[in-house]
């Protein structure tokens, strides 16, 4: 078993910046990749931006590309977003995945191709 932690989250001004964390315990040597999918009120959960564990790929939803930025640390098992240039549109509780097989493209966005799953960290973007 893998168990995700998320933290980092809060209350942000519009255009201001936050950083997510997320660390990964347990059987982390299983992790092939991880992503942040969010979800806000009464909306359906959406892909965010994924990684693979080794090497360079990055994937981001068409929203947030050029404005959040994805990273990792393998020496701690931790998973960072940054989120800079917030809108309102980016309050949502924001959640950590990881995965045990590969991905790339399309794959690496399907929520239901992720094995272990965060509580999850909230986000309130005020205007």
């Amino acid at each position: 078993q893998v168990q995700l932690v998320e933290s980092g989250g809060g209350l942000v001004q519009a255009g201001g910046s936050l950083r997510l964390s997320c660390a990964a315990s347990g059987r982390t040597f299983s992790i092939i990749g991880m992503g942040w999918f969010r979800q806000a009120p009464g909306k359906e959960r959406e892909f965010v931006a994924a990684l693979l564990w080794s090497g360079e790929a990055t994937y981001y939803a068409d929203s947030v590309k050029a404005r959040f930025t994805i990273s990792r640390d393998n020496a701690k098992n931790t998973l960072y977003l940054q989120m800079n240039s917030v809108n309102p549109e980016d309050t949502a509780n924001y959640y950590c995945a990881a995965r045990i097989t590969g991905c790339s493209g399309y794959g690496c966005s399907v929520s239901k191709n992720y094995n272990y799953w965060g509580r999850g960290t909230h986000v309130t973007v005020s205007s």
